[in-house]
């Protein structure tokens, strides 16, 4: 039960809060409902997460121009944060329009003893139409107070000029103005790229961290409105995270959000209107592409400071639709079982065999594929698949750095990409490979993943977002969830211990293949029979 002062019990909390993520924004009022708290709460609803708010500053604008800009009271201004912090604790925080330097500081001070795990921040200081939202010196206390209490800031280039004094006038300068933020304390940047003039027709979003960094590329957009477009992107960043995805997808499914809302948006007054608000994105047509280093994207900019990487010039061979039962092995003496049991798409993922051996196994293993008329995919060793003209090899996304993807391309091999997420899909799409894994969808033991399991609500997702690719379910998949897993309309599913693991392995794959089958036959397969008939 809750008490006087308004705390409840954890049983209380759990109950209330167990249905939809909570997730705060801490932000201006935006009188015309286009930005701040009003655009804020509109993208958390529409994203599926209970946006509760934080009310910094009053405004009094239209779609025209901001009137005034009434900073809240302090005591207001915490007792906000107080309340919440008793009885809706946030899975995260957007943080938006901070009025003066005192709520920054006072701000600063709070969310160290708020138990938020991730925390954005989109650094407000000037309206779009170029009014000063906040007092001059506001921007140097989030450099010294707020931000090491940052898991994100996200920056438009003159905000991201404002803060380190570097111009946002070319890639170089982008990169070392958000590395300029990270050592003030910032964990992660994200630089939106709607200022960003040199990139032309291109919306380009860099994106840096201390381990990694990427650039999002998004076509842009012929309209005038676009109101609270740092607002909305900061939400639903926000709360995408808030429901337990990684940042690196946040940030591509918000973008997305962003660009399917620009694309529909209409006006409300005189002025630009704000986005459209228009659900969880679904077509792939309003994703951003992922810019691979060494890609003409990258080359045209010089987006990256170096690149070894070779890619293709075209898509990669293609394969059939549906794949099948797609079972995963570690030895030959495997694969000759399950061709023989009539398998006719499967992996050989070579673990601990000594290097000497490895080319005679895959050598071996293709000839074997060939025999049974199979789709034989490597896993890794793409040299030695080359050599063997194996059917096709499979590369996980680490794999897409070091492999020589031009050669596997020229050599005629298909191409299966592994995928664990929104970013990763968009980086497998950049390669036009011949099948994209979606994993890993259960817990499994039988490789160490460093994502979490992807669960079938998000299998649907991905496989309805990548209708134009041959799809493969991966990770975890008992024979028990067969059934389940081919609801959502994946063309393949890969099974690892489901056989190898079965006490009767030849009635395992037997009942499998009855329920998921062998997949569309095999085009090598008919070649050969057109060939005999011919003769």
């Amino acid at each position: 039960m809750s008490s006087e002062r308004g705390a409840v019990s954890p049983a209380d909390l759990s109950a209330v809060t167990q249905a939809r993520p909570v997730v705060w924004t801490i932000a201006g009022s935006d009188s015309g409902g286009g930005a701040g708290i009003q655009a804020d709460l509109h993208t958390m609803h529409d994203l599926g997460v209970h946006g509760c708010s934080v009310i910094s500053a009053i405004t009094a604008q239209n779609s025209v121009a901001v009137k005034m800009v009434d900073p809240v009271l302090m005591q207001t201004f915490t007792a906000q944060i107080d309340a919440l912090g008793l009885d809706l604790p946030p899975a995260a925080i957007k943080v938006g329009l901070l009025p003066t330097r005192l709520h920054v500081e006072v701000l600063a001070r709070r969310l160290s003893t708020v138990d938020a795990p991730f925390v954005v921040y989109d650094p407000v200081a000037i309206a779009s139409t170029g009014t000063p939202m906040a007092e001059p010196g506001m921007l140097a206390a989030v450099r010294e107070h707020l931000l090491p209490r940052l898991s994100l800031i996200t920056p438009n280039g003159p905000e991201l000029e404002a803060l380190t004094g570097l111009p946002a006038t070319s890639p170089e300068l982008v990169r070392l103005a958000a590395r300029r933020l990270r050592e003030l304390g910032a964990r992660a940047v994200l630089v939106k790229g709607g200022h960003l003039e040199w990139s032309g027709d291109l919306c380009l979003d860099y994106y840096q961290d201390e381990t990694r960094e990427f650039w999002l590329a998004a076509p842009r957009l012929d309209t005038r409105h676009g109101h609270g477009t740092g607002c909305c992107y900061a939400s639903a960043i926000a709360a995408v995270v808030a429901q337990d995805y990684p940042v690196e997808d946040a940030i591509t499914l918000a973008r997305a959000y962003l660009q399917q809302g620009l694309a529909a948006a209409q006006g409300v007054g005189a002025g630009p209107g704000p986005i459209a608000h228009l659900g969880w994105p679904a077509d792939l047509a309003h994703f951003p592409r992922a810019v691979l280093a060494g890609s003409a994207l990258d080359r045209r900019f010089g987006l990256y400071e170096t690149s070894s990487a070779r890619l293709p010039q075209g898509p990669f061979a293609p394969t059939e639709h549906s794949l099948g039962l797609y079972p995963v092995v570690d030895s030959v003496k495997w694969l000759k079982r399950l061709l023989g049991a009539g398998v006719k798409t499967i992996q050989l993922r070579i673990k601990n065999l000594p290097a000497a051996q490895v080319a005679p196994a895959i050598a071996e293993a293709v000839a074997l594929g060939r025999r049974h008329g199979a789709r034989l995919f490597i896993n890794d060793y793409w040299q030695q698949a080359i050599e063997a003209g194996a059917w096709g090899v499979h590369l996980g996304q680490e794999d897409m750095e070091t492999a020589d993807l031009a050669a596997i391309q020229a050599a005629g091999l298909r191409l299966g990409i592994s995928t664990h997420g929104y970013f990763e899909l968009m980086r497998a799409r950049e390669l036009a490979p011949s099948y994209i894994a979606l994993g890993h969808i259960f817990p499994t033991n039988t490789k160490a993943m460093p994502s979490r399991p992807q669960g079938l609500a998000r299998l649907h997702d991905y496989r309805a977002l990548m209708t134009e690719w041959p799809t493969v379910a991966i990770g975890g998949i008992s024979e028990e969830r067969v059934a389940a897993v081919k609801a959502s309309g994946v063309g393949s599913i890969a099974l690892v211990s489901a056989i190898t693991a079965s006490d009767d392995w030849q009635g395992a794959t037997e009942r499998l293949l009855a329920a998921v089958g062998a997949g569309d036959e095999p085009r090598s397969a008919t070649d050969i029979r057109e060939v005999e008939h011919a003769l």
